[in-house]
């Protein structure tokens, strides 16, 4: 039996989804394939739980029936759980290996990258996609990129991950084609990186 949602307190998504859901692919897809660039992303104004626009925004555009999506346990539930559910009709999971997409605001669901689905020989394109909110896209220790979409390199210094997050990321996409797609989310801003997109050292 299907439990009903509570939307007495529901928040809106896109006021006019069509036109707001095109536009925030186009900027996802320019920050996936520009990896290290900042974009903005400030189309969905009411997202719950202290979100933020950008991570909001992610879901309304590419979460669907289709999608499952896992949120960390301490948003599980709550708020946005019913409004990803309304907006998306997304199923949620409980299980990180099962999810297309992942939703993280807490070092402690990020101390095992390989509880989320790497991808496999033959769907390599099913890893999760890791959506992480942060306190900034700034002001943090310098990481150095390199990989396709950077010319050179690109220098990225966000705020609030654990010390050994790189380290840990470099490990679970060392192996050709399988890893996870990282989104950095804070407010309205985010910076994407594919797995493809090498880490070479931090510091200034």
């Amino acid at each position: 039996m299907t439990t009903a949602l509570d939307l007495s307190n529901l928040r809106p998504g896109f006021r006019d989804p069509v036109k707001e859901g095109q536009a925030a692919f186009r900027v996802i897809l320019d920050a996936m394939s520009n990896p290290g660039s900042m974009k903005s992303l400030s189309l969905a104004a009411q997202v719950p739980e202290d979100v933020g626009s950008a991570a909001g925004a992610i879901l309304l555009t590419l979460a669907d029936m289709d999608t499952p999506v896992w949120l960390e346990p301490s948003l599980a539930g709550g708020e946005l759980s019913i409004w990803l559910r309304f907006h998306c009709n997304c199923p949620l999971t409980l299980d990180p290996s099962a999810a297309a997409f992942a939703l993280s605001k807490s070092d402690a669901a990020l101390s095992d990258l390989n509880q989320f689905n790497l991808g496999d020989a033959k769907y390599p394109d099913r890893a999760t996609t890791l959506i992480l909110v942060l306190p900034s896209l700034s002001g943090g220790e310098t990481v150095r990129l390199q990989g396709p979409g950077i010319e050179t390199e690109a220098k990225i210094a966000p705020c609030g991950l654990p010390a050994d997050f790189w380290s840990v990321r470099t490990e679970v996409n060392s192996k050709f084609q399988f890893g996870i797609d990282l989104m950095l989310c804070a407010g309205d801003e985010i910076i994407c990186l594919p797995r493809t997109t090498r880490t070479l050292e931090q510091g200034s």
